[in-house]
């Protein structure tokens, strides 16, 4: 599903984000990708989903060499992948149902087929009642289910997320978990970044840790 080969990532500035990354992801794996602030998580993340392009090497998802493809076909591969932001990214003028619409509209779904599918996204994420509620109105927790919700939408091929229980209590961060947990049961490929330990355990999923841009660690139990 993805794969890896020497990845290195350098900005503007000479700063390297990531240096001879070599890892492969199969269909429908569950990986954690773990190690420090500034490890390069969030870095990797955005090459798999198309975000970002790697300076050196070469990421493959689906067969698809992300660095080679135009702006055109690039698009089309990240409808097929749903990310989950650190930062959520949500919409603040716009309500719960409009922002997990939002996939749907830039892709061109027809106004009924998109309704039914944002509906079941939120109420997959245990947001159907609150449809209509301004993100402000939200809680934490509930502002990352409904960045859940979104990234899903589009019934993904693959869930990428960054941090998702980062700024968490324990109740919601098991929660999202187990969300993340119960779309890998019906076949998503899903890579994560996450520093919770506890989160870790209850996934029991494998481990590929960073350290300073490296790859420290392939794969634990």
């Amino acid at each position: 599903m993805i794969r890896f080969s020497a990845v290195a990532k350098r900005y503007p500035g000479g700063l390297e984000a990531l240096r001879g990354v070599s890892f492969e992801v199969g269909e429908g794996e569950m990986v954690a990708v773990t190690g420090p602030s500034g490890a390069g998580k969030s870095t990797l993340l955005k090459l798999a989903a198309g975000i970002e392009r790697a300076s050196a090497g070469s990421v493959v998802v689906q067969g698809q060499n992300v660095g080679a493809l135009g702006e055109s076909a690039l698009a089309i591969l990240r409808r097929r992948i749903g990310f989950v932001f650190q930062d959520h990214k949500l919409l603040f003028d716009r309500n719960a149902f409009e922002n997990v619409a939002l996939p749907l509209r830039v892709s061109g779904f027809p106004g009924h087929e998109a309704a039914r599918r944002v509906r079941a996204a939120l109420d997959k994420v245990g947001l159907l009642g609150r449809e209509k509620a301004m993100p402000v109105a939200l809680s934490g927790g509930e502002q990352q289910r409904l960045c859940i919700a979104r990234a899903i939408v589009n019934r993904p091929m693959m869930l990428v997320a960054d941090e998702p229980t980062g700024s968490l209590d324990a109740d919601y961060a098991r929660a999202i978990v187990d969300l993340f947990a119960s779309f890998h049961q019906v076949g998503v490929t899903v890579l994560l970044a996450t520093h919770d330990e506890a989160s870790l355990v209850r996934l029991g999923c494998r481990r590929v840790a960073l350290a300073a841009g490296a790859l420290a660690l392939g794969e634990t139990a």
